[in-house]
């Protein structure tokens, strides 16, 4: 079926609750959202919610134990849900067993499955696509990502212009986890007028200049270690976060997926339509796109997804997880 965007998933959600959701793509953090807004629906009226609530991760656990949850009963309610993460890493094995859930679902449960991308070769991503609700999480366009973070601000109780929130996507990206970190940086900043100034973008994130200006990702494109490592450890010893640069990094990579889908289907136009860009920097740009391999891409937010949950569950230092993200893309 063809799949919905974040604003149709809400007025699906009105009209009624599915037994099956697939949230698909890279913007965790509104897809996070929009799995907690289903739960939400499906539990509303729930009394004991730990009892029917369950999340697996397919990293460490079985597809046989989350289907063996949605098959349980609800306790006291009339829905059970049951989260599946990291559907990619779903093992062949249990692929048939899937299937067959996919073909029956248990009608008092709402399972809500969650992936990065799909492997479209596997039979079971087709049962999946089929079966499923589908809702997309692509990379948001700076336009989209500018509406979402002047009404995150209204809930911040800030505010900025148009100039100033477009300095705001240049410098961060249209990562939503990174843009949300920034914009509560910036309107602690600014609490007591509650206007987010141009001068105060520059004081606080103006420093990322130069990583939003595609530097880095240039040389990590270019396979550049050495400039890569340089332009980090610059970065860092001016006062940036590693979890920040982390999220800088994987915003570039997700500005290149677009670029590249942009650039095949209407042309560099249609590029800088979507995308801005100062005018210096797009002939570059557009030769960054074309060299770029879709594969490399792919494998880019892989890495960074993966130094970011790496940081999240300590292991190693934040800094050091970095640099080892760096010396992988690089390589």
């Amino acid at each position: 079926m063809a799949a919905l965007s974040r604003t149709d998933l809400e007025r699906s959600l009105r009209q009624g609750l599915q037994p099956l959701y697939l949230l698909v793509g890279p913007e965790r953090y509104l897809r996070r959202a929009a799995a907690h807004e289903i739960a939400e629906a499906a539990l509303s009226t729930t009394l004991i919610r730990e009892f029917n609530e369950a999340s697996f991760s397919l990293l460490t656990d079985s597809v046989r134990s989350a289907i063996a949850a949605a098959e349980q009963l609800p306790m006291m309610s009339e829905r059970r849900v049951v989260r599946v993460r990291d559907f990619a890493r779903l093992r062949d094995a249990d692929e048939d067993v899937l299937i067959a859930y996919l073909g029956n679902p248990s009608p008092s449960t709402v399972m809500i499955f969650t992936a990065d991308e799909l492997d479209k070769r596997k039979k079971s991503t087709k049962a999946l696509l089929d079966a499923c609700t589908v809702v997309d999480f692509s990379p948001l366009k700076d336009s989209e990502a500018k509406a979402w973070a002047k009404s995150h601000l209204k809930t911040l109780k800030s505010a900025a212009d148009d100039q100033a929130l477009s300095e705001i996507i240049n410098l961060v990206g249209t990562d939503i986890q990174t843009l949300a970190n920034e914009l509560e940086k910036l309107a602690s900043a600014a609490l007591d007028t509650g206007r987010i100034t141009m001068d105060l973008v520059d004081e606080l994130i103006g420093r990322t200049r130069e990583l939003s200006n595609f530097e880095l990702g240039d040389h990590l494109l270019a396979n550049n270690r050495k400039r890569a490592l340089e332009t980090v450890h610059r970065l860092l010893d001016d006062g940036a976060e590693p979890v920040m640069l982390i999220g800088l990094i994987a915003g570039n990579y997700h500005r290149l997926a677009l670029g590249k889908h942009l650039l095949a289907r209407g042309g560099r136009e249609e590029v800088f339509r979507n995308i801005s860009m100062p005018p210096f920097k797009r002939d570059s740009y557009i030769s960054t796109l074309q060299r770029s391999d879709a594969k490399k891409i792919a494998r880019g937010l892989q890495l960074t997804a993966a130094a970011d949950l790496a940081i999240k569950t300590s292991q190693a230092t934040p800094r050091l997880q970095l640099e080892m993200l760096v010396c992988e893309l690089s390589g």
